[in-house]
């Protein structure tokens, strides 16, 4: 959540700056209208409050020397009255606010190209070759399916489209590939986390998903309780720092865990309706930074390293682009993409986000570090996937085909596959 004061004291700023998230000035002089309006009737109930309990002295005064105090006990009941009345027209006027600026998107940084979509995003850096098969590759289903180790179909009679049952060696690669990415992030200094996969309203308004994407996600009743399938372990990773006050000389603090994602995918009919790059429910290795306010930066650039370093220990090659202030997502203030280079579509396809939010989820959640002079700050916080794991599977798949139809296994990962160096139709089970 973006801080009032930081509106209000530069409104055009944050006018150019919204704009560029696509949010009209309209909506930002609302905000600030609603803000004065706010200040006004605090003004106005603080006078009355003031009055209230000076007139209540004097009250006591006069009972105390036996006069009459009849008319101010009738003026501080009008008083009362009209406290009364400001009060909930201040609630009313911090409700019109807060529902504006929880649907506000985070300032972009201005590093951030400026533009409208994904076509304004711009490529930093690239790596790895891009294989020359000799021969015309095959996408990662048509694989997966003929090796016998993806089931699309009978996902789909049993849950629906977008589900799937990995089997075999193909449930082996997927655990080999978040298990390599897990121990990857250990020997990097994250703690590793199992965190619950069921989380409450204000848990989804913490990381910012709430109220903006209630249509993205799906939501259980538990004991009457709402409680939501978590979109990424960002959820609940960062939401354990929630309400804490953490000693600065701690941080940065870095976290990461493995979870099933589970999102709706509303407004996504007709793409990616094949294979495992837009599914209902995926599994992947998050990691998630609290910080300081100074090093949130270099830590998101160390961050995009530790996801790159995946991709470079697969040997796929991919692309990092920066993300848009049109194509970033709501929290964030920078993204990095990673897109690995998909071989049968011909393109990289985003494999890895890894975002900074500065503190507009800290503002939300209320996480906060204390600094070496005891003060006590908002944090920053990050977040990247360190990768989606069927995406990854999907791009070793398409990566490492070979003619006959065969898969081979990325060295790193030959460990974690107890040995086994290809998967065949032999082998496949």
């Amino acid at each position: 959540m973006l801080d009032i004061k930081l509106i209000r004291q530069n409104p055009d700023w944050a006018k150019e700056k919204l704009a560029a998230r696509s949010i009209p000035n309209e909506e930002v002089d609302e905000l600030l209208d609603l803000d004065k309006n706010r200040r006004d009737l605090l003004v106005q109930t603080e006078t009355l409050k003031e009055k209230r309990n000076t007139v209540s002295q004097s009250i006591a005064q006069k009972k105390r020397n036996k006069e009459n105090a009849d008319q101010e006990i009738a003026d501080m009941q009008q008083v009362g009255a009209d406290i009364k009345s400001l009060d909930a027209k201040l609630e009313e006027v911090n409700d019109k606010m807060n529902y504006i600026l929880v649907r506000l998107p985070n300032f972009p940084d201005d590093s951030v190209p400026v533009g409208p979509d994904e076509s304004t995003n711009k490529e930093i850096r690239k790596w790895g070759k891009i294989p020359e098969e000799g021969f015309t590759p095959k996408h990662h289903w048509d694989i997966g399916e003929e090796l016998g180790i993806l089931d699309f179909d009978q996902a789909a009679k049993v849950s629906g489209s977008r589900f799937v049952y990995y089997i075999g060696m193909g449930a082996r690669l997927e655990r080999a590939v978040y298990n390599f990415m897990l121990d990857q992030h250990h020997e990097e200094g994250y703690t590793e986390v199992i965190p619950p996969y069921l989380v409450n309203n204000e848990a989804m308004f913490g990381t910012s998903q709430f109220p903006k994407f209630t249509e993205d996600v799906y939501t259980v009743m538990v004991d009457e309780n709402p409680l939501t399938l978590i979109p990424t372990a960002e959820v609940p990773l960062t939401n354990y720092f929630a309400g804490k006050i953490i000693d600065g000389k701690q941080l940065p603090e870095k976290v990461t865990a493995l979870s099933p994602s589970f999102r709706s995918e509303a407004g996504s009919a007709g793409r990616d309706t094949r294979g495992l790059i837009r599914m209902h429910q995926f599994n992947k290795v998050e990691m998630v930074k609290v910080t300081d306010q100074e090093s949130s930066f270099d830590e998101l650039e160390s961050m995009t390293a530790n996801a790159e370093n995946i991709l470079k220990k697969l040997n796929l090659p991919y692309h990092v682009i920066v993300l848009s202030s049109g194509d970033a997502s709501f929290s964030s203030t920078k993204t990095y993409d990673l897109e690995v280079w998909l071989p049968a579509q011909n393109k990289y396809r985003e494999v890895s986000s890894c975002s900074n939010c500065l503190d507009f989820q800290a503002r939300r959640a209320q996480i906060r570090y204390r600094d070496e002079n005891g003060k006590t700050k908002l944090a920053h916080t990050l977040n990247g996937s360190g990768l989606a794991c069927g995406r990854t599977v999907a791009a070793i798949l398409e990566n490492y085909q070979n003619e006959d139809g065969s898969v081979t296994i990325p060295d790193v990962l030959v460990p974690y596959m107890g040995g086994v160096t290809k998967i065949t139709k032999e082998n496949a089970k």
